[in-house]
């Protein structure tokens, strides 16, 4: 099934922890509807833009998010995020042209080197029109943990 032009539910859903610990990772109908909206939105834009756009972390049951001990209020659960990057574009880059040019309820430049094109990645989620926050964030590591910064 193709959530845009150039993405594919089993893209956005697969997951190696899910396939090795035999988890299912099939978004409910609700979840995909909030996939299709994403993509709509955000990812494809992005793909449009940029060129090729590559997913490391997708949707993730409860069970799977669980067992990667992600956030209980994830919105990757909820099919409402993506984490990604673009390949040959300083991820900066693309995380200024998103908050430029779409809409989205949160985007976080994660682990970002400044100068350092390839390193971190982007997570960006989108809700609707009505409720997206608009939510500039940067993840960083202090003391060993994550902390979240405002902007970039």
């Amino acid at each position: 099934m193709n959530l845009s032009s150039n993405f594919t539910l089993a893209e956005y859903s697969k997951s190696n922890t899910a396939l090795r610990m035999n988890i299912d990772n099939e978004p409910s109908d609700e979840h995909l509807e909030c996939a299709i909206r994403l993509f709509h939105n955000v990812i494809q834009p992005v793909r449009d833009q940029f060129g090729s756009t590559t997913i490391s972390s997708g949707y993730r049951s409860a069970e799977l998010n669980e067992a990667i001990g992600g956030s209980q209020t994830s919105q990757h659960s909820k099919g409402q995020a993506c984490d990604f990057e673009c390949r040959g574009v300083d991820n900066k880059e693309t995380a200024e042209w998103i908050i430029d040019n779409l809409d989205f309820d949160q985007l976080i430049l994660e682990f970002y080197d400044e100068g350092d094109a390839n390193s971190g990645w982007i997570h960006c989620s989108y809700v609707d029109e009505d409720s997206n926050r608009n939510q500039v964030l940067r993840a960083v590591k202090e003391d060993g943990r994550t902390a979240y910064k405002n902007g970039l």
